[in-house]
């Protein structure tokens, strides 16, 4: 089998209320794989809020492309090797990452196309059904909208909620999570997210006035490039921490590992360099005893989740619009069911009418 041609191309998918007051759209980086057996992968980057990801369709297009015409994609670990080392001068995070990745996820689509089975089958199949968490609450959400939406996740049968809290008055954002907490009752378990907005300092402060509320976790404390700010957050607060949405590899996952900064690690698999980087670091992580919740794209992480010892939760944010994927996972009593679909199930619409090409 050859790979004999790959479409490449920008979505822009608006997002709705209330949502749209955080981020107007979304976009995805594209990749079809075509071979010459007539098995066909499907690859896509969520770019969250959309900004960057005309560089990231460019590198794709430009730099990682070529280097998979005429192979085998079979040779999914060689091929992600080749185009990790493409560009050495080049570190694969951030655009080259969000690029890799897109190729990454189409060719194990064709790896598990044409073995006959899903994705979670072909690398453990721990679970079938992966419990999933409700997420949003953002900082420009209402009181009122923010309760509705985790009273609708609780509907779903989602035991945990999760919402940020970005107000610069940390009594604020202790308030807003007060409130969510009364209005769910004792079901619901609840994370924040901080998403790197506060020092070392500002979080100890922070977490000392959530620590009443019993939290799963605290989420992202300081920038992501700062491991040992990490590290003295983990050390200083009595709320775990879950982070690694904005770190690409394995050897990032390292030096938080190591210092013992996370509880809950984070990967995205449109960002860590696809679902063959993202595997790596779940087991990495199992070795630490931390457990793996990957960030967004639950459609498709749930392969993840559902192959590995230390999987424990899936993202689900209502961000996708019904016409997007010819067939989205649901979520029932907390639990989505991975698709029996080969490879890893998701599908586009032909061109549905909202589709928004990029300028």
């Amino acid at each position: 089998m050859k790979i004999t041609a790959i479409e490449t191309y920008v979505l822009t998918v608006p997002m709705p209320q209330p949502m749209s007051r955080n981020y107007v759209h979304q976009k995805l980086v594209v990749a079809e794989i075509s071979t010459d057996e007539g098995v066909k992968g499907l690859g896509y980057s969520l770019v969250f809020g959309g900004g960057g990801a005309e560089a990231v369709h460019a590198y794709l297009e430009t730099r990682l492309k070529p280097v998979l015409i005429g192979e085998d994609p079979l040779r999914v670990e060689q091929l992600w090797e080749k185009m990790f080392r493409t560009d050495m001068g080049i570190k694969k995070q951030g655009i080259a990452a969000y690029a890799l990745s897109a190729l990454d996820i189409g060719l194990w689509d064709i790896a598990g196309k044409t073995a006959g089975l899903p994705l979670y089958k072909m690398w453990g199949a721990v679970s079938d059904r992966i419990p999933a968490y409700g997420s949003g609450g953002w900082s420009k959400y209402s009181e009122r909208e923010l309760i509705a939406e985790a009273e609708r996740f609780a509907a779903l049968g989602c035991k945990y909620y999760k919402m940020k809290i970005h107000h610069a008055d940390p009594l604020e954002n202790r308030k807003r999570v007060e409130a969510v907490q009364r209005a769910l009752g004792g079901g619901v378990r609840m994370m924040v997210d901080v998403n790197q907005n506060r020092d070392v300092l500002g979080n100890e402060r922070q977490a000392r006035l959530l620590e009443e509320y019993d939290l799963l976790w605290y989420e992202e404390p300081v920038l992501a490039d700062d491991y040992d700010g990490y590290a003295e957050v983990a050390a200083r607060i009595r709320i775990p921490i879950a982070g690694g949405e904005n770190h690409y590899t394995r050897w990032e996952f390292k030096q938080l590992l190591e210092r013992k900064a996370l509880h809950f690690a984070m990967p995205d698999v449109c960002r860590a360099n696809g679902f063959s980087e993202t595997l790596r670091i779940g087991k990495l992580c199992a070795a630490h005893g931390v457990q793996l919740t990957p960030h967004l794209i639950h459609e498709i992480s749930i392969h993840v989740v559902g192959a590995l010892s230390n999987g424990f939760l899936v993202e689900f944010m209502d961000w996708a619009p019904p016409d997007l994927f010819q067939e989205l996972p649901e979520c029932r009593d907390g639990l989505i069911r991975i698709p029996e679909r080969p490879g890893h199930g998701m599908a586009l619409q032909p061109k549905a009418t909202w589709w928004m090409p990029s300028p």
